[in-house]
């Protein structure tokens, strides 16, 4: 890997000495490290390289290392964009499913990352379609793609379709579609099952319904989900991971899968059931 990206939060002050190894260390392999432009500005008193700013991804980049939390990551990745340039997720939050890698880890999988122990996995990314410009074009989510209610107490109804099949009209405060990734997320929150970030399917996930016999649905992620909304109040809310926006009653909407995917960077040594059992504090019992 010879041209990294890194971006990030400002990196708090106990932080900083991670953020100088990270930087040491490249510089030792001869990387020529560039910083995304909001990384810079928010830690201009430890990064004075005005000249390795960049503003956009391109192809020839190796990797985008991430500092921070999940949010962080999701951030990286609309920076990403459609490149597929890999990410490197480095916890430097609270909570890290995506971020996998912890502040007292980064000097080891850093080594890893450079001796070739490491692997690229893919990850689906869901495509949302509507007759309005939203997201100012950035219209995937890596998590979910959520329709909710908006500055009422009142229940949305909404009409879902897959592949043109009518499946079933939800009276909830809300419906959610969400990529394996995402099923450790705002999905599960709402009784939505884990998957195995590989499974090929998504998940269709009520939120608050008001028949307790409808449940979250998996559906094979090569299907296509349109949606018809009515609420009181003529608008309600539609959320791309943490980006979210108001939109009309009389807009049809279309989630499907994204025909491009993120590429994450996972150090050989964590995996995905070693990440949900510390997270999620799974076998944390004497009995174990």
């Amino acid at each position: 890997m010879k041209k990294i990206v890194l971006h990030g939060l400002a990196v708090e002050s106990h932080s900083e000495k991670y953020l100088i190894q990270i930087i040491d260390r490249l510089q030792k392999e001869n990387v020529d490290i560039k910083y995304t432009s909001i990384f810079h500005s928010r830690n201009m008193e430890l990064i004075n390289d005005s000249k390795s700013i960049i503003d956009s991804s391109s192809s020839d980049l190796d990797a985008v290392f991430s500092l921070g939390g999940d949010g962080t990551f999701l951030e990286s990745l609309l920076w990403v964009g459609d490149t597929e340039v890999p990410i490197l997720g480095i916890n430097m939050g609270r909570l890290g499913f995506l971020a996998s890698i912890a502040k007292e880890y980064i000097k080891e999988s850093l080594y890893l990352l450079f001796n070739g122990e490491y692997e690229i996995e893919s990850r689906s990314l869901l495509s949302l379609e509507t007759n309005m410009d939203l997201f100012q074009g950035k219209t995937y989510a890596l998590n979910e793609c959520a329709i909710l209610r908006k500055d009422t107490s009142s229940m949305i109804m909404i009409k879902c379709y897959i592949n043109d099949q009518y499946l079933n009209t939800y009276w909830a405060d809300g419906l959610m579609v969400s990529t394996p990734t995402g099923s450790t997320g705002y999905s599960l929150s709402c009784g939505g099952p884990l998957m195995m970030p590989d499974s090929k399917d998504f998940i269709i996930t009520p939120v608050s319904p008001h028949n307790l016999n409808v449940r979250p649905l998996i559906v094979s992620d090569h299907s296509e989900l349109k949606f018809q909304i009515e609420t009181r109040d003529r608008n309600f809310l539609i959320s791309l991971d943490s980006r979210s926006e108001t939109i009309e009653n009389d807009v049809d909407i279309v989630v499907k899968k994204a025909d491009f995917q993120a590429k994450l960077i996972r150090i050989e040594g964590i995996n995905f059931p070693d990440t949900i059992r510390n997270k999620l504090g799974w076998g944390f019992d004497k009995r174990n």
